[in-house]
């Protein structure tokens, strides 16, 4: 079966998913979804022999149609390497009767590991298989986590570069400097005075302003996302929903069939919709649970079918949340209108002049898989303490938000999975004073070696070498900025080379 990629607001728009990953973002702004969902093939008893590579393989080969085994096996064997500091790449632990999916093996101790260390070997085989021969630069907004994945991912690539924003003073230092530390020729990483939603917005705006890629196209360029926007982020991340009932299968937790419920943490929707895809493909989820922090908009439009950014925007503890417009959210819309290309782009262009658009009350039958919880800070920073002191495990404030909703909101017989998204190591400033009052006060890297000193985890290498790691970028630019700071880059670059 092989599938093609439309665009969430043109259906005639019709390419490959080697196109689809090379473009990120289709021409008329919309997001590529598949033609059709395709049915997992397998037993699921096969899983529980399985390794991580191997789920993974049979998840994406129903996606990426146009990539042969070989070349798909490759990437995949690529990406799901030692980097990861576990053969299981992504363990489910048990802790007080839930599961933790832990997603923060990999290089920069984040879920976004899970779909960027594979996006930079798709997108080199995809760029081969349509012969391209301009440059391939990379654009990307982050809310803390992507930035330095995809950085990691990329620095040193051949045929790419790669720019990252990031709001200043809206990730946690930790996420700042993992980021102005990055090493690679081929890296730039800016800071915006604003937020998460002003570098997503500015970058969307540069991917849409055809005069600069014309000008940029003649110098040798070409534009891509590593963004969750991109098929080639979005669908590796169906395979860790997939692994994870694998491995209650082999715990005995539950038999073939029996549903689950999974708890995923999530801002920009990327995360939850590819377990949205899971549950399509057959994987046997009762509810998908959205934990939202008190950036609560997609709580809101859950429980009430109107999506509102059109509120106060909220700096949290759980940074990568900090989001008012998901973006990845365009998909579902497109979904549950019945696949309505017409539909969604008309909701879109409400959401871009009004801030606020309302779906119908068909649109929101439609939304039964979703259970959504929003936790406060006080929620939050509580959830993290009562954890630790009645089990030892430590969350990150993004994982405690998803145990305080689930606890809260929706609980029930069934095996629960939470989504742990990220290292408690990444967020000490929050995570310390939760569960340690005498770190109030302490430098980050004095809490480092509180919090090993206090849960016995291992300090991650990821953390250990920023101890001595340089700033190598200092770039801080205006909202309005965005795209003068890209052509001067890629000019200087194309001067140099």
């Amino acid at each position: 079966m092989s599938i093609k990629y439309r665009s969430t607001r043109n259906n005639q728009v019709s390419i490959s998913a080697s196109q689809a990953i090379l473009k990120g973002l289709s021409d008329d702004g919309g997001l590529f979804v598949p033609d059709q969902i395709p049915s997992f093939p397998l037993g699921l008893d096969t899983l529980k022999t399985m390794s991580y590579q191997e789920v993974a393989y049979e998840v994406m080969r129903l996606f990426f149609t146009d990539f042969s085994e070989a070349e798909l096996k490759d990437c995949i064997a690529k990406a799901y390497d030692d980097k990861f500091d576990t053969k299981a790449i992504a363990p489910l632990k048990k802790v007080d009767g839930v599961h933790y999916l832990e997603l923060f093996h990999g290089a920069t101790i984040a879920f976004k590991d899970m779909a960027l260390s594979i996006l930079p070997h798709l997108m080199q085989v995809s760029a081969q298989k349509n012969h391209l021969t301009e440059e391939i630069v990379i654009l990307t907004a982050t809310s803390g986590d992507t930035g330095k994945a995809a950085l990691s991912g990329f620095a040193d690539v051949p045929g790419f570069k790669i720019i990252v924003f990031y709001p200043k003073d809206g990730v946690s230092k930790i996420q700042e400097r993992q980021m102005v530390t990055q090493t690679g020729s081929n890296t730039h990483v800016i800071a915006i005075h604003g937020n998460f939603d002003d570098a997503q917005t500015g970058v969307k705006k540069i991917f849409n302003d055809v005069e600069m890629q014309t000008k940029l196209k003649a110098k040798g360029y070409v534009f891509s996302s590593a963004n969750s926007i991109n098929i080639g982020r979005l669908f590796p991340q169906a395979a860790y929903y997939f692994y994870a009932y694998a491995q209650l299968l082999k715990e005995e937790r539950i038999k073939a069939g029996e549903e689950v419920n999974f708890v995923v943490p999530t801002g920009n929707f990327g995360n939850i919709l590819a377990a949205y895809y899971a549950k399509k493909m057959g994987l046997p989820i009762k509810k998908l649970i959205c934990a939202s922090n008190e950036n609560k908009v997609l709580y809101d439009f859950l429980l009430s079918g109107t999506y509102d950014r059109n509120r106060a925007f909220v700096l949290t503890s759980s940074p990568s949340m900090d989001i008012l417009i998901s973006s990845n959210l365009e998909r579902l819309i497109y979904h549950i209108a019945g696949n309505d290309s017409a539909k969604c782009k008309e909701l879109m262009f409400d959401l871009s002049n009004g801030g606020k658009y309302q779906i119908t009350a068909s649109m929101k039958e439609n939304l039964a898989d979703f259970v959504g919880g929003f936790a406060s800070e006080i929620d939050t920073l509580g959830a993290i303490k009562r954890v630790f002191q009645t089990s030892g495990y430590v969350l990150d404030p993004h994982t405690a938000v998803a145990e305080f909703v689930y606890e809260t909101y929706f609980k029930d017989d069934l095996e629960a999975v939470i989504v742990s998204t990220a290292s408690p190591y990444k967020f000490l400033s929050n995570v310390m004073p939760a569960i340690e009052e005498s770190s109030v006060g302490m430098d980050e890297f004095a809490m480092i070696d509180k919090l090993h000193e206090v849960s016995k985890v291992k300090v991650p290498a990821a953390i250990e070498e920023l101890r001595s790691a340089k700033v190598l970028h200092k770039t801080v630019c205006e909202i309005n900025e965005m795209s003068t700071m890209v052509e001067e880059f890629l000019n200087e670059n194309h001067t140099n080379g």
